[in-house]
């Protein structure tokens, strides 16, 4: 635990949160400017920046929380919904909490509904045929 962190402060109790699920490990509460009715954002009890701080018990059950919580959203609303899972991973991917956190945003299933995903810009990347292959090798060999 962080003594400056606000989730931190929000997971220890000392900041009051809307909070829809909770485990020794993991909490999840609504989030205060939310995307979509229902945007939750679960954290680990554990303090951490980033996603690689964040030992990996703890990691996996934020996952599995994210399951329950998506299914339980969907039994609410009574209708299946998609989903948007968003985790910023430091501050030029735009995290503003330097706590590691993820994103639960519900979508109602329409297709011709105009806000479909979240928006970001692709790169303007063009790799050469064989680029992406020697890139995923670097990428195996250092995992």
């Amino acid at each position: 635990m962080s003594d400056s962190c606000i989730f931190c402060k929000i997971a220890s109790g000392e900041i009051p949160s809307n909070k829809v699920y909770e485990t020794n490990k993991v909490i999840a509460f609504l989030d205060l400017n939310p995307a979509s009715e229902g945007h939750v954002l679960v954290i680990p009890k554990c303090h951490g920046q980033k996603i690689k701080d964040i030992p990996d018990d703890y990691l996996s059950e934020v996952i599995v929380a994210l399951k329950k919580i998506s299914i339980g959203l969907e039994k609410m609303k009574g209708k299946e919904l998609d989903f948007n899972i968003l985790q910023n991973n430091g501050a030029s991917s735009g995290q503003v909490v330097m706590h590691a956190h993820f994103h639960l945003i519900p979508k109602e299933s329409d297709p011709s509904s105009k806000e479909l995903g979240l928006k970001f810009t692709t790169s303007s990347l063009s790799p050469k045929e064989g680029e992406l292959a020697a890139l995923a090798q670097k990428i195996r060999d250092c995992i």
